[in-house]
């Protein structure tokens, strides 16, 4: 369940530090009872970022798939990246 915390409470960093690495999620701010900031340990951050740019990656060869309908096989890619990069 996320954790939704009032700005006042960033006045124990502390707290709210341990609350981000305890859970491994985000902790929500809200200001005069709206959402106003979004608080993440640097890990938490990190998986999001690599997440996102795996799901791109996924989109960007289901994009080439659907463009040129072309499947390699995964040994035989595996196989000439290894020829072209390393000898």
């Amino acid at each position: 369940m996320p954790q939704i915390r009032p700005i006042t409470d960033l006045r124990n960093t502390n707290e709210i530090s341990d609350i981000c690495h305890a859970k491994r999620e985000p902790v929500f701010i809200t200001k005069n009872g709206y959402g106003d900031l979004v608080v993440m340990s640097i890990e938490t951050y990190e998986a999001m970022v690599e997440n996102a740019a795996m799901d791109t990656a996924i989109s960007e060869a289901e994009a080439e798939y659907e463009r040129d309908g072309q499947l390699y096989d995964a040994r035989e890619a595996l196989v000439s990246l290894k020829r072209r990069h390393f000898g």
